[in-house]
């Protein structure tokens, strides 16, 4: 007897713990959460910053991309590169253009 209701009180406690955690995380979501898509630059559309996108991938410029992430020797012009890619890929998800 005892012990079931050490077991109902225990039942009662975490039900009663979740619901309160999940209650927090829906709260967050509703003051926070996504703060939707970064407007793009003047000028830039979602199929411009693509096509830069792509014609970068096509002169082989992610290996530059990963060596300056890896921390490794790269000439400036290659960072330099290498940082363009990075502004333009975030201008590209920040936009919400993949979706």
């Amino acid at each position: 007897m005892i012990v079931d209701n050490m077991l109902r009180s225990l039942r009662v406690a975490v039900a009663v713990g979740a619901i309160a955690v999940l209650g927090g995380c829906a709260a967050e979501g509703a003051a926070g959460g996504d703060p939707g898509a970064r407007p793009l630059p003047p000028g830039m559309t979602c199929d411009s910053v693509r096509k830069e996108l792509s014609a970068l991938d096509s002169r082989g410029v992610h290996a530059k991309v990963e060596a300056v992430n890896a921390g490794r020797k790269v000439s400036e012009s290659d960072r330099a590169i290498a940082q363009r890619y990075n502004t333009l890929l975030s201008y590209y998800l920040g936009g919400r253009c993949h979706v």
